[in-house]
């Protein structure tokens, strides 16, 4: 059993989803057919508890990690590396800004939820490159969340969790890119992202899609935020377009609340997302 199963099976995170009936960022989807081996025999190697091993499962098969990011390439690409780490950190700033709402069980799924879609996937490349693994920070936020700490203390370990991310993206791979046009390109995958689950959330009704595009939103904001004035130095296109996208999501993301309508222009939002990947694509 891996070491991020254990902890799930330590904590007992796997049977305090079932019992507030959550699943991978909200997803209720068994197990796809053709989920990663490793993560069926990991879960083949758990407690005799079905509903458990299906709870670990259905977390590990479902999210943005197999839906998005290409995993396999994260070791030579820092840009899939660097996104693999935004939609960490998306869950972290969701999970934080969610709970301080009041949305307690929303907020421990979401602090959970980037073990299986991330270190789990990544943890050996981690490894490599020597990055400090960061799946017990998530999962004792989660935990957290769920015992009750006061919006201080999760917004502290918020804190922590990103810094730890942070940290890890200085071990990105190296490429011909430069370190600016790699944030930009990360930043613009966080804002397509968001647009993506706008649509989703539009379409499902479900708050959970809604806040999981919240969280790109502000993880892209915030890195295009850090350094926008070399971002607009290197490539001035490119700085204009994740602005013009990021005003778009603005209007659609207006905090981490329930929202009662979902009625920002979406075509305007996909239209200005998709730019901003195109413009800092190289």
């Amino acid at each position: 059993m891996s070491k991020s199963y254990r902890a799930w099976t330590g904590l007992g995170l796997g049977l305090a989803m079932i019992s507030t009936g959550l699943g991978a960022c909200g997803k209720a989807e068994a197990p796809a057919a053709d989920a990663p081996a490793a993560a069926t025999e990991q879960t083949a190697e758990a407690p005799a508890d079905v509903a458990f091993e299906e709870a670990v499962e259905a977390v590990a098969a479902g999210g943005e990690g197999e839906g998005g990011i290409s995993l396999a390439q994260a070791a030579t690409d820092p840009v899939i590396y660097g996104s693999a780490l935004a939609v960490t950190e998306a869950h972290i700033i969701a999970a934080r800004d969610a709970y301080a709402l009041g949305e307690t069980d929303a907020a421990a799924e979401m602090f959970a939820h980037p073990v299986s879609e991330v270190l789990i996937e990544l943890e050996d490349l981690f490894n490599a490159r020597g990055v400090t693994l960061f799946d017990g920070l998530l999962l004792e936020a989660s935990q957290a969340a769920m015992s009750g700490e006061s919006a201080e203390q999760i917004s502290a370990r918020a804190d922590a969790i990103i810094a730890a991310l942070r940290a890890a993206a200085t071990k990105a791979p190296e490429s011909s890119r430069s370190p600016v046009s790699v944030r930009a390109a990360v930043a613009a995958d966080q804002a397509d992202r968001a647009a993506t689950m706008y649509r989703i959330a539009r379409e499902a009704g479900t708050y959970e899609p809604y806040l999981d595009g919240y969280g790109f939103h502000k993880a892209g904001l915030a890195l295009f935020q850090e350094q926008e004035a070399e971002i607009a130095a290197a490539n001035p296109a490119g700085a204009a377009a994740l602005t013009e996208a990021f005003a778009e999501l603005a209007k659609a993301y207006p905090d981490a609340g329930r929202q009662a309508e979902l009625n920002a222009d979406l075509s305007a939002m996909t239209v200005s997302a998709s730019n901003a990947v195109l413009a800092n694509s190289h």
